[in-house]
């Protein structure tokens, strides 16, 4: 063996020559560990090679031998132990992992090193032949998350490819939405009630005026809806005491106090189970209802005892069920009068509504956006109100007050009245 420089040394083996370098570490009883590389013919060659990897070393950016034999089936292991997002993004994560990228690189027994930029367009173009475009990127952009973090330790650099914008600008297509109409939304609570009863009526009302997400409203109990909240609120944070005696005096019962729903959690499944989960974006928040959805919201309560705000037919909550199939399509979509073997089984036809006709149950929190936009409410109520953060100075300076609650259950509540009078000439 033959010192060339510190730490870095070349021998021949036989026909061909080998480079040890010193990886900066030691071994448990204090001996260097080094690695090495053979195959050379030309000791130079070997030496310089050497020098590049203690280079690479003190740059932070080398790859050991070690580290680079890890094979992508266990990276993906590691990789999703330290996850550490909501539980649907997580879920979404997880699935694209075990449904797509560990098989195919486990059945090739890929190493992280062994993926570069030709590993990843060969990736790219069997997710694209076996998947629709929306769950391929949603898949490569996981796949891309997974090699950038795996820089430095066992990549030196990410191949990821990154889409840059050149020549001409194309404008992303956007949903074909039709304005919601008080007429559309009574329609739709109409034909909900045929499907699930009262609970059906106001379950389309509170979301077209309040704006919550579906699994929020599936997912609302008791003790978190008017007239119960915010004397029923179980206070589960010690360290929100000032807001729980707040909410008693600005949403309590009684003189000009407000009625309102507390968005504290959702429910989603999790391990075949139905679990309470926070908010989207941990978007906990007060949602002031008009008049005639309080009224509305206390006499659905006083006719069930279900701990369900808006419970199922079966008295379950609403995310046990796949309630846009089993639900929404027929809300929506209508459906022709049924006869069963029993009354019981027996519905009167549901008309369709045109505006709504195979579209989301989503679009009525995008209407409900829209309605807030047309009265005018400040751009913070407003993005509050949907749960969404207010970025700049504007989010950190702004704060919702009473005169915006109360501008906002006015104008909601003047809708419904005019459509009641609307309805009333129509019907007359």
């Amino acid at each position: 063996m033959a010192r060339r420089a510190r730490d870095v040394y070349t021998e021949w083996r036989g026909g061909t020559c080998r480079v040890k370098w010193w990886t900066g570490e030691y071994h448990d009883d204090g001996r260097k560990r080094f690695e090495s590389k053979g195959g050379f013919t030309d000791e130079d060659e070997a030496y310089d090679y050497g020098l590049d990897k203690m280079a690479e070393i003190r740059q932070g950016t080398s790859v050991s031998n070690r580290d680079g034999a890890t094979l992508m089936s266990d990276w993906l292991d590691d990789w999703l132990a330290g996850m550490d997002h909501a539980h649907l993004t997580e879920r979404a994560y997880r699935s694209a992992i075990e449904n797509h990228i560990r098989p195919y690189f486990k059945k090739r027994n890929t190493a992280v090193k062994d993926v570069d930029v030709l590993a990843y367009r060969a990736f790219r173009k069997h997710v694209n032949n076996v998947l629709a475009e929306g769950s391929a990127k949603n898949v490569m952009m996981v796949f891309g998350m997974v090699l950038d973090d795996a820089v430095p330790r066992l990549l030196k650099t990410s191949p990821v490819e990154r889409t840059r914008r050149r020549g001409k600008f194309k404008k992303k297509a956007k949903e074909r939405k039709k304005d919601v109409t008080p007429e559309s939304v009574e329609q739709l609570a109409r034909n909900a009630r045929i499907v699930f009863g009262q609970a059906g009526y106001a379950f389309v009302w509170t979301m077209a005026l309040t704006g919550m997400r579906p699994a929020e409203l599936y997912g609302l109990t008791r003790e978190y809806c008017y007239p119960n909240w915010p004397s029923s609120d179980p206070r589960p944070d010690a360290d929100e005491e000032d807001r729980y005696e707040e909410d008693l005096e600005r949403y309590g019962q009684g003189g000009e106090r407000m009625p309102a729903i507390r968005v504290e959690r959702q429910v989603q499944y999790k391990d075949s189970e139905l679990r309470f989960f926070p908010p989207k974006y941990e978007s906990s928040r007060t949602l002031v209802v008009p008049p005639f959805l309080a009224d509305l919201l206390e006499q659905l309560l006083a006719s069930h005892d279900h701990r369900w705000v808006f419970p199922a037919i079966q008295g379950n909550s609403l995310g046990a069920i796949n309630f846009d199939y089993t639900y929404w399509r027929l809300i929506a979509d209508g459906a022709k009068e049924r006869k069963g073997r029993s009354p019981r089984w027996d519905r009167a036809a549901i008309p369709e509504v045109p505006s709504f006709k195979g579209k989301r149950l989503y679009l009525l929190r995008h209407g409900h956006k829209a309605w807030l936009d047309e009265d005018g409410h400040s751009k913070f109520a407003v993005e509050s109100r949907m749960g969404h953060e207010v970025p700049g100075v504007e989010g950190i300076y702004s704060s919702v007050t009473v005169p915006m609650e109360r501008a906002i259950m006015k104008s909601m509540q003047e809708r419904w009245e005019a459509l009641q009078k609307r309805l009333g000439r129509a019907e007359g």
